[in-house]
């Protein structure tokens, strides 16, 4: 692995040394740069959420995103230099606001540098179509022409980011069968459709900038709506609260624990039980209850972090996943939960259809931390689910740390 990451790194730095003198930066060219570093900004920032859960879903398959509209655009109107350079500013964002600085970096590094010899082989494309022309390549792809350069360069495009992640992925897993490297056909389709509203880009650039941000509306409503789905059968819901369910938290669970561990970071996990809930179903009915789970789920997704996870474990039970937190945060994050549900009010329709208002909510938390509690995720929400009993056998409306086992051996 180590070698090809070398070996990609090294290419990309020979493609950027040959081809920095090929096309001279303009004052036009630095303009366009803004324009679609703005816009990759903007469109990343929007959608982290759901990159966010997409990301971690596609754990050993290629991540796919629509970050190739700019990208594309970029083949068709900037040099070669600025195009790595927009390359550079999305990957840091992502990487910065996405994952909070605790993806692997040098896989991250490795990734943009799949981007940027894939750009540079489509750049190559449309010089091979319009030899001497030069950038920027929107001034004169046109014509049945035109469609077929455009074509060839979004094949070769993707082709060459494609292999190169796959043969990471591949390397790396080699107890994966190989087929799982390759993704979700569907993926493909966003390359696709990234790559036309990339060539769509480009026509408003040129032409009507003060379009852009109509066609960045646009690209996030295409974004969205191509990946949602995607989203939504990857992040299984639960139906009366939204929140994912039980099996997904667990999943998603277990692969940051294995983040943490490559990061040498922590993780923080609480469980959250609603006090005395089934008096709420007794008196008000289970319909009125289902209200209340709502606004604590609202609450909950409110009170963390946009990156941490909340799930629904059952009854009136939720789970929350905070990375990269210690044993201070954790306890900081389980004491906003508990005081955020205790000024909850919920309007609801008791059993005979008068409206009432409940008030007065109260839970019990527990948390854990890895590896500080535990270095397993079994034993650390078995740790979170002692640490949340403590807290309601010592008065409810409270929150427990687990303790710290103690390691050292007995003396003799």
């Amino acid at each position: 692995m180590l070698t090809l990451v070398l070996g990609v790194e090294a290419a990309t730095l020979v493609v950027l040394a040959t081809t920095t003198h090929l096309d001279q930066v303009t004052t036009r060219s630095w303009i366009w740069f803004g324009l679609l570093s703005t816009a990759a900004v903007i469109h990343l920032e929007a959608a982290r959420g759901i990159e966010r859960i997409r990301e971690i879903a596609a754990d050993g398959t290629p991540y796919t995103h629509m970050q190739s509209v700019w990208f594309f655009a970029g083949v068709l109107l900037l040099p070669l230099p600025l195009i790595t350079a927009l390359i550079l500013i999305s990957f840091s964002h992502e990487w910065w606001r996405v994952f909070r600085g605790r993806a692997v970096v040098y896989r991250k590094v490795y990734s943009a540098c799949t981007v940027v010899l894939g750009c540079g082989a489509a750049v190559l494309a449309l010089g091979a179509f319009y030899p001497g022309a030069g950038q920027p390549y929107a001034a004169v792809v046109d014509g049945p022409l035109g469609l077929a350069a455009v074509l060839v360069a979004g094949l070769l495009y993707r082709l060459v980011n494609y292999a190169l992640i796959v043969t990471a992925i591949v390397v790396t897993n080699p107890d994966r069968p190989a087929r799982t490297a390759l993704g979700h056909p569907s993926d493909q389709l966003i390359i696709a459709a990234s790559i036309g509203l990339g060539h769509a880009v480009t026509t408003v650039v040129v032409e009507r900038p003060w379009s852009m941000p109509l066609l960045l509306v646009t690209v996030l409503a295409l974004h969205l709506g191509l990946l949602l789905p995607q989203f939504r059968t990857a992040a299984r819901t639960d139906g009366k609260t939204g929140l994912v369910d039980a099996t997904f938290w667990n999943d998603v669970a277990v692969r940051e624990l294995d983040r943490a561990r490559r990061l040498s970071s922590s993780l923080g996990v609480l469980l959250v039980d609603l006090d005395h809930f089934k008096h709420i179903n007794d008196r008000y009915g289970h319909l009125a209850g289902d209200e209340v789970l709502k606004a604590v789920a609202t609450a909950l997704r409110q009170v963390v972090r946009g990156h941490d996870l909340v799930g629904r474990f059952g009854g009136e039970e939720f789970a929350v996943l905070l990375p990269g937190v210690d044993t201070g945060a954790a306890e900081a994050a389980a004491e906003r939960v508990r005081a955020t549900i205790s000024v909850l009010t919920v309007r609801v329709v008791d059993r005979s259809g008068s409206p009432q208002t409940i008030a007065g909510l109260t839970c019990s938390v527990g948390a854990a931390v890895y590896p500080e509690t535990a270095k397993e995720l079994s034993p650390l929400l078995l740790a979170a689910d002692e640490a949340l009993y403590q807290a309601k056998n010592t008065g409810r409306d409270r929150t427990r740390v687990a303790l710290v086992p103690d390691t050292r051996r007995p003396s003799d």
